[in-house]
Parts: structure tokens; C-alpha cells; sequence
């Protein structure tokens, strides 16, 4: 492979592959088509949480200015370092800021405003909801007897424990006065429109931001034994939480809310898909991939091995999320980089492939990178450099086996977020 920064042809075909994906689930691109065009009676407030919050509130006011629909007001809060770029405006939306993938004290404060503004909504006014991944943790109000240090151990706990993102987010709508249809009880405008960018397999509303303004499908029981199956032992006021016999939250007390999916992993897969092919390469999509990143990688390593024998080119596509649990203290990476290094192995020194995988947030796990290339040399070139690649992922530092070789692949926040890109070049 060519040196650090100057990339060999394949794989500057597969970033810009995956900026394809990322350029169609961009708000600025998929949100435009689900906004209205007529005037509302009274005023149009925006409510709005995720990493793709403050791009989200652009198009809207945007849009508005475009169509001559009157002003916006608002506040929605995305993660730090995702707000407005130099030159963006969102003129009357408030962008807030705070702490991702655990909530911080600016995501009660979010969380607060944001009630706050929900509930100014009078009968006459339009509402639109904003919602994209990582909603969960930047909008908080913790459930009566919690407090946010409850939240933020909970929270790293299941994200440590492997669990996948509707577990946890079956366990965050329990544990919150927000979440759960908590945030539309406070709406009493007659329109309410929710717009999602979705970040979870399936794209259940319930589970994009942990279901602000949905029904919660589940009960406390549900979560009880989500955090029994992980073995996590809640702390004493989490216990007391769960503990009140509830069933599933119904949906009697809550308004009416007409909910789209603007954005999701099909949105990011199909564009890929087809800019693989205008590049020559056959698309081979895959299922979205959900389970151990481990185990996807076995499964994609025995496909591939099927292609090259057969001798049919493709390009190898899929979306969804992995999990990792996480059992090493001095771990550092995420579940594209495990997925990614696990791949390598399984395909060994012949592999012949060259692939990506990463987050089409920008961030992969606990890396400051989106995820990482591999290509048919890269086991030799790591043996070279001192790095035992089985030694590293048993060590789940993924990271710093891929920065040795030169191969993260860095693109700073996206302000998208519809799950992971993997894309493997078979020739």
C-alpha cells in the first residue's frame, strides 16, 4: 500500500464509496423532501435531539425561508464538536450542546429547555421533532428517585456489557422522564411532525433516541431482564425504579405524532450500492448485520473466501451495527475496527481482498476515527511493524493496530448518523 496519506487506488475507491453513503443520509439531502410546504395557523416550533441535530435545524430553517413559511423557534442539542459550522445559520433555533455516548450534566439541561420549549407549543402551532442517533444521551430528564450519576453508570455499564442499542434503549425509556413518550406528553399542538435520521436496525421510532415521542413497547420488566441477561446489578435506586409494576407505556396519554424515517442504513447502503456499480464493481448487498462483531466477520470472511474461489467480482456491502463487549480496562477502539481486524485474521495473509468499515458518525467506539481500511497486504505490513494483529484484537486495541499501519480512517463528525458502512472490494 502506498505510505500514510497518499492512499492506494482501492482504497481511495472505497472512501469515496462510503462518502457516497454518507452524502445521501446528509440532512441537507434527506430531509428537504419530508418537510411541509404549506403555512401553519400559528407558529412553527422545532424540538430536536442527535449527532445530526444542528444540520437537521439548517435544512429546516432553510427550507422555511425557501417556501416563505414564517419563522422558527426552537432548541435542539446534539453532541459536542456537532453544532453549526462556520457561515451555517438556524436562525430562532437554539443549538445546544452536550456529552456522548454518556449524558452529562448539559444533557439535563438540554433535556430541561427542551421540555420547556415543547411545552410553549399552543394548539394552533406546528411541531416538528428532530431526531437522529445519539439522542439518548444528549437529551435527559432521569425518572423520579434518579439521579444523573444513576444514568451515566447504567449507561457505561450496558455500553461495556455488549448489549445491542434496542436493549439499551429498552432499559434508558424505564429509567427517564423524557424518553418513552415523555417529551410529547408536553405537546399540546394538534400537528406534530417526528423526522428521523435512524441509527437502530429495524428503525422502530421507539428506539430512535429512546423513543421521546413514541409508546414504549416494553415494560419494566423487560428491562429487568435485559440488565439480568448482561449481568449488571443496578444500583439500589435503579432497583426501586424497576421494581414498580408497570406494563408496556400505552399510548392513551399521548398525542397524536406523525412519524418518518428520512434517513436510515438502507439510505447509506442503496447509495453505496449504487455508486459501486457506476464504478464497475457488481453490488453484492448483505442483510443488516446485527450481533458480535466477531461473528459478522466470520460470516463475511466465509462469503468472501466463496467469491474469490468462484472468481466473481463484487463489491461486498452492508450496514447495521455490531456489539462488542467490552472485557479489557486499556481497551481502545470500537466495533468497526474489531470487525475490521477480525476479518484479516479470518481471511489470513492471502486474503486478497481490500476493505472498510466504519461509522457513519464519524466516531468508532472509543477512537477519535471513523473506522479503518484493510487491504490484501495488510497482516504482512503489521508483522513488519511489530504488531501481533491476534495479540491486539484479543487485547481489543484495534486502534492502535490499525494507526500503526497508517490505515484509520479519520473524518471528523459527520453530523449523520445511520450505522456502520462496511464495504469489502472482492477481485
Amino acid at each position: 500500500m502506498a505510505a500514510p496519506g497518499v492512499r492506494a487506488p482501492a482504497s481511495e475507491l472505497l472512501i469515496r464509496l462510503f462518502r457516497a453513503g454518507l452524502d445521501a443520509a446528509d440532512p441537507a439531502h434527506c430531509l428537504p423532501a419530508f418537510l411541509p410546504t404549506n403555512r401553519p395557523a400559528g407558529r412553527t416550533v422545532v424540538v430536536g435531539a442527535g449527532k445530526a441535530a444542528a444540520a437537521m435545524a439548517v435544512a429546516v430553517t432553510a427550507h422555511h425561508a425557501a417556501h416563505g413559511l414564517g419563522p422558527v423557534a426552537g432548541a435542539v442539542v446534539t453532541r459536542y464538536g456537532h453544532g453549526l459550522r462556520a457561515g451555517e445559520q438556524a436562525p430562532g433555533i437554539e443549538i445546544l450542546e452536550a456529552g456522548h455516548p454518556v449524558p452529562d450534566a448539559a444533557s439535563v439541561a438540554a433535556g430541561a429547555r427542551i421540555l420547556q420549549v415543547a411545552g410553549s407549543c399552543a394548539p394552533g402551532d406546528r411541531c416538528l421533532a428532530l431526531l437522529s442517533g445519539g439522542a439518548s444521551s444528549l437529551l435527559v430528564q432521569p425518572a423520579p428517585g434518579l439521579t444523573l450519576a444513576d444514568k451515566q453508570s447504567i449507561t457505561r455499564q450496558l455500553l461495556a456489557s455488549g448489549a445491542t442499542i434496542a436493549e439499551i434503549n429498552t432499559v434508558r425509556r424505564k429509567l427517564s422522564a423524557i424518553k418513552g413518550g415523555g417529551l410529547a406528553r408536553q405537546i399540546r399542538a394538534r400537528e406534530i411532525l417526528l423526522l428521523a435520521i435512524s441509527d437502530v436496525p429495524g428503525d422502530a421510532l421507539a428506539d430512535i433516541g429512546s423513543g421521546p415521542l413514541s409508546p414504549d413497547p416494553a415494560s419494566t420488566a423487560d428491562a429487568r431482564a435485559i440488565l439480568d441477561r448482561h449481568g449488571i446489578a443496578p444500583s439500589a435506586a435503579v432497583d426501586r425504579v424497576l421494581a414498580v409494576p408497570a406494563g408496556a407505556g400505552g399510548s392513551l396519554d399521548l398525542p397524536a405524532v406523525t412519524g418518518r424515517i428520512v434517513a436510515s442504513s438502507a439510505t447509506a447502503v442503496d447509495a453505496v450500492a449504487r455508486a459501486a456499480e457506476a464504478a464497475g464493481w457488481p453490488a453484492r448487498v448483505l442483510p443488516e448485520v446485527t450481533g458480535p462483531a466477531r461473528a459478522a466477520a466470520r460470516a463475511h470472511a466465509a462469503l468472501i473466501r466463496e467469491l474469490r474461489a468462484g472468481g466473481r467480482r463484487a463489491a461486498v456491502i452492508s450496514g447495521g451495527e455490531t456489539t462488542v463487549s467490552v472485557t479489557h480496562v486499556d481497551a481502545r477502539g470500537g466495533r468497526n475496527g474489531e470487525y475490521l481486524l477480525a476479518l484479516a485474521l479470518e481471511l489470513g495473509p492471502d486474503a486478497g481482498v481490500n476493505a472498510l468499515a466504519a461509522d457513519t458518525d464519524g466516531l468508532d467506539g472509543t477512537g477519535d476515527n471513523a473506522g479503518a481500511l484493510l487491504t490484501p497486504d495488510t497482516l504482512s505490513r503489521a508483522a513488519a511493524a511489530g504488531q501481533d494483529a491476534a495479540g491486539q484484537l484479543s487485547a481489543q486495541r484495534s486502534h492502535a493496530f490499525f494507526a500503526a499501519l497508517g490505515d484509520l480512517l479519520t473524518t471528523g463528525p459527520t453530523r449523520t448518523n445511520v450505522n456502520d458502512l462496511r464495504i469489502a472490494l472482492v477481485d
